[in-house]
């Protein structure tokens, strides 16, 4: 077989692609191969008779268009990709072993798709969300998948509330409609999204492009060294065109003039080869350190102070390439933080644990079995495994090779240089923790740190310029009860942030101390 195909290919070089190149030109043809004239008319029984199922070309044409729409992503629908490079600056082999970091000037290659969250793939560019962060590098020990936002943190902490969270973002099932009423429900009903709500009501929720804001992780990962030691680490792109951002009323004055305009902004600077650039840095914290911690440290919805861990340069992300067909490199592109290397690797963060599992599993449900085959997705080095057959198997399925393993007849083996440390747990008890610990359930401390110390005054106005505004379209007979339950939060962050929003909303001040003294006692 393998014969059969390096002839036809070699056929196909010495004979069809002279002539073609030749005459410059390319013979129509369908999708077996044989050339056909009649594009734009079918054939039919006279000229106003009914047309012949014999002309297949009609259906195939029709066919095709009606599966040319894959499943739209559940979250992240709306989408932009660019491909690039990686340059290592600064030596970090103290923390890791992979290979991508082993030498200062490195280069790797690189896709980055940037994404809105809650849209569907019509959304607005500009729309008050969170933007997806997904980086694919091509490195030669795999595919690394560093899959985040532009944001630190998230809503929540554990992954059996993702769906619920999600549907919030999505349509109102009577009326099909966005709703500020059951977003601003959950959020109140789940204090630990205040963090993450502040942010994406502040000017960050809104950044003016892609180019414009930073990267990051946001799971904790680890990373582990040639001596098999462990830090956990969180990943930082700073962006080096400087932080841009829309008010609320130009974003919304965007969606209407060019709902695409973070696409377009993209392709057309990178197309005048203004390559955009973001500085890659890592935070670190050791063991002990996680141990001592005020805060659980593999909690998404909580950061890490830089005053107290520091960010470490790393390198350069540079982005210098548009895909040139956005289906096949962008839409079909799947990233999975599932997928690391050698010398980066997993933590007891609870939304990663879930999304190791989630992510692969949408991928296949949207491309099939085979996605990592995709070219856009498959690793550009030698892949060997047992893996076969399954839909759209394109890669000669492992030929006569066998199937299984062990097995007497091939030559593949486990590297035991590769084999990771093992993981001391937290505990050997399994249980539906509440996680009533200390700094557990602090969802306040870290929103007032934001408030206070990352932001100006002018953030602060429009921040609460924007959050009365969202919470303006609460509407039905729970409003009252919603926007109070709300604005406790908001109180018990900052006093001030919480009297200015509710005097914005119109709502008694006096009621809502009331209300937050009633909730403590009773706690």
């Amino acid at each position: 077989m393998t014969n059969f195909v390096n002839k036809l290919e070699s056929d196909i070089t010495q004979n069809i692609l002279p002539m073609n190149k030749k005459e410059n030109k390319r013979k129509l043809t369908t999708a077996s191969g044989k050339p056909y004239v009649e594009n734009e008319n079918t054939m039919s029984a006279g000229p106003r008779g009914p047309l012949l199922l014999q002309d297949y070309i009609l259906h195939e044409k029709m066919a095709h268009f009606n599966r040319e729409r894959i499943p739209e992503r559940v979250v992240h629908a709306k989408g932009t990709g660019a491909f690039g490079t990686f340059t290592v600056t600064h030596d970090i082999s103290k923390y890791t072993k992979a290979k991508m970091f082993n030498k200062i000037g490195k280069e790797t290659k690189l896709l980055i798709r940037f994404s809105t969250v809650g849209g569907e793939k019509g959304s607005a560019d500009s729309e008050r969300d969170p933007r997806g962060f997904a980086i694919k590098f091509y490195t030669e020990d795999g595919n690394w998948d560093l899959v985040g936002n532009n944001t630190p943190i998230f809503f929540i902490k554990d992954p059996k509330k993702f769906s619920d969270f999600i549907h919030t973002q999505k349509r109102e099932p009577r009326t099909n409609c966005k709703s500020p009423t059951m977003m601003w429900d959950f959020w109140s009903l789940n204090p630990e999204s205040l963090h993450q709500v502040m942010i994406l009501m502040s000017d960050r929720g809104t950044p003016y492009s892609h180019r414009f804001m930073n990267g990051y992780g946001s799971h904790t990962f680890s990373m582990i060294n040639a001596n098999d030691e462990r830090v956990w680490v969180k990943f930082h792109f700073k962006t080096l065109q400087g932080i841009k951002n829309f008010t609320n009323d130009e974003a919304t004055e965007m969606k209407g003039k060019d709902p695409d305009f973070a696409q377009r902004d993209l392709v057309e600077a990178i197309d005048k080869k203004d390559f955009p650039k973001w500085a890659l840095k890592i935070q670190v914290m050791t063991d002990k350190q996680a141990a001592d911690f005020q805060f659980n440290p593999f909690d998404l919805t909580k950061i890490w102070p830089h005053a107290d861990y520091p960010l470490i340069d790393v390198g350069v992300m540079e982005l210098n390439q548009i895909p040139k067909n956005y289906f096949a490199e962008v839409e079909q592109s799947a990233f999975a933080p599932a997928h690391v290397v050698d010398g980066i690797s997993y933590s007891p963060d609870k939304m990663l644990q879930g999304r190791l599992l989630s992510y692969p599993d949408a991928h296949r449900y949207r491309l099939g079995s085979n996605y990592e085959q995709i070219p856009v997705n498959r690793c550009p080095y030698a892949v060997n495994n047992y893996e076969r057959d399954g839909m759209m198997r394109v890669d000669g399925n492992g030929e006569d090779s066998p199937n299984y393993s062990p097995n007497s007849f091939d030559d593949i083996y486990t590297d035991q240089s590769y084999k990771e440390p093992s993981m001391e747990l937290d505990s050997n008890i399994a249980d539906w923790y509440d996680r009533n610990g200390a700094g557990e359930n602090d969802h306040f401390t870290q929103a007032g740190w934001l408030y206070n110390k990352a932001m100006n005054e002018y953030d602060r106005h429009n921040l609460v310029s924007n959050i009365v505004g969202a919470m303006s379209g609460i509407s039905g007979p729970k409003k009252d009860l919603i926007i109070n339950r709300q604005l406790c939060h908001f109180f018990r962050a900052d006093a001030k942030l919480g009297a200015a929003i509710a005097k914005g909303l119109g709502v008694d001040v006096e009621a809502v101390m009331n209300e937050l003294k009633h909730q403590e006692v009773t706690a």
